[in-house]
């Protein structure tokens, strides 16, 4: 009989009303069913698109932010039809959806601006596709790898190993640099002072060599080298080369700096120091200021 009683309690707290959308009563072991359909559709979501990229767009050879935009876009889906199904399974008509988002309404006109501008941007990021998952961008100063596009943020790691959660709304009104964005060759200018006394032909030849040998460097675009100006103590050269991976360009550029050093010393061309002349000026004579037969000297 205790049982029985303790039974009888929880359903009847469990059937209590907690308040009215339209028709339907909303209560207890409604938000609990809802919460279960949810639950079980965002984990079916995951798992189909999951073994859907896995078994047919990997088999297509689809790059691979495509994939994770055909991934996010079947979740979404999956995610909006079970959300209306969960609230048809506890007698919320659409209807009375438009009730709650009609509500919603006002509270995004007062403090939920931030998050609605991020959600639009995370959704014009998957389908307009400006970034996409393993690209190399740089925002906010900040150079690193996409590795996540969610629906408010985005996740950049870092150069450093450190994942940084970026706003989307950053990437839509902000100005970023997409290293792998259309066409992935990039441009480096190594720019290098030589002496003047140096010979300018074994110069421009020791600058192509070091092009030439670097394994990373692109032949076509051929590499390039320019004498950019006269300086105050050097001729300032330029050494203009192409390479197809973006990643590799802090790796590409401090390997050139080392074989230029390593050339110029084999060849021996001098990298100056900064020089300035220094002119020292003998001090003017003091005049003298005569008063009524007194000399008086200026300060």
């Amino acid at each position: 009989m205790a049982s029985k009683e303790l039974f009888h309690r929880v359903q009847g707290f469990l059937d209590t009303r907690l308040f009215t959308i339209g028709t339907a009563e909303v209560t207890l072991s409604a938000i609990f069913v809802f919460l279960f359909i949810l639950l079980v559709i965002v984990i079916l979501s995951r798992l189909f698109a999951r073994k859907f990229v896995e078994r047919i767009l990997i088999r297509l050879q689809i790059e691979e932010g495509t994939r994770y935009t055909f991934r996010r876009i079947i979740e979404l889906t999956f995610i909006l039809i079970g959300a209306i199904i969960a609230f048809q399974s506890i007698g919320i008509n659409l209807s009375g959806l438009a009730v709650i988002f009609g509500l919603l309404s006002v509270g995004i006109g007062f403090g939920l601006q931030n998050i609605t501008s991020n959600f639009v941007a995370g959704l014009i990021l998957l389908f307009e596709r400006p970034i996409k998952v393993g690209d190399r961008v740089t925002v906010g100063g900040i150079e690193g790898d996409v590795m996540d596009i969610n629906i408010r943020s985005t996740t950049v790691r870092s150069l450093n190993n450190i994942d940084i959660i970026v706003p989307n709304s950053e990437f839509v009104s902000s100005q970023v640099v997409n290293w792998s964005h259309g066409d992935r060759k990039i441009r480096l200018d190594i720019e290098i002072g030589v002496s003047y006394q140096s010979d300018l032909d074994t110069v421009l030849r020791s600058l192509k060599e070091v092009a030439l040998e670097n394994p990373e460097i692109l032949r076509n675009p051929e590499p390039d080298v320019h004498l950019r100006e006269f300086g105050d103590s050097s001729w300032n050269m330029k050494l203009r080369i192409w390479i197809d991976n973006p990643k590799r360009h802090p790796v590409v550029r401090s390997d050139i700096n080392c074989a230029i050093v390593r050339k110029f010393r084999e060849n021996g061309v001098e990298i100056p120091f900064p020089q300035r002349d220094l002119h020292l000026r003998s001090p003017l004579p003091t005049p003298l200021l005569v008063s009524q037969g007194v000399e008086y000297k200026a300060v």
